[in-house]
């Protein structure tokens, strides 16, 4: 997992610059179908590091995990991110993740294999969990151009 650590890291340095160079009147643009903005897409992804974070230190604490999934739509609609600021957005990304990728270092070999259940989908590793995190970040932000 500190392998895996450090890309976090990587990846969230490397996406940082590149979000600061966002304007915001283009940070407010449409750049998804069904209309997101890159500030949704980074208000998307605040919301994945805290639904990540609690599913990752409940798995470590815990046998097993069943937690609810969660209405990406639903948290984008009444959490407003489209009317946040922009560097609030993007500074309350970086450091989330950065203290994320520092507990993705402190889940041992030991708890690799914890079954996880998130709603309806089929149960998966908390391995899987973690490695899914850093794929789900990066596919949103090549979307934006930040990865």
């Amino acid at each position: 997992m500190k392998e895996l650590s450090e890309n976090v890291l990587g990846t969230v340095r490397n996406a940082e610059k590149k979000l600061r160079a966002i304007s915001v009147a283009e940070s407010e643009k449409a750049v998804l179908r069904g209309g997101w903005s890159t500030k949704q897409v980074i208000g998307h992804l605040i919301d994945s590091a805290s639904n990540n974070h609690q599913r990752f230190v409940r798995a470590m604490i815990q046998p097993s995990l069943e937690i609810p999934g969660y209405d990406q739509d639903g948290c984008v609609r009444v959490e407003a991110p489209q009317q946040a600021d922009w560097e609030m957005l993007i500074s309350l990304w970086a450091a989330y993740n950065i203290y994320l990728a520092h507990v993705i270092a402190q889940i041992p070999e030991s708890k690799l294999m914890t079954p996880c259940k998130i709603g309806a989908d089929e149960p998966v590793t908390l391995e899987f969990l973690a490695r899914d995190y850093l794929a789900h970040m990066l596919h949103h932000l090549k979307q934006v151009n930040a990865a």
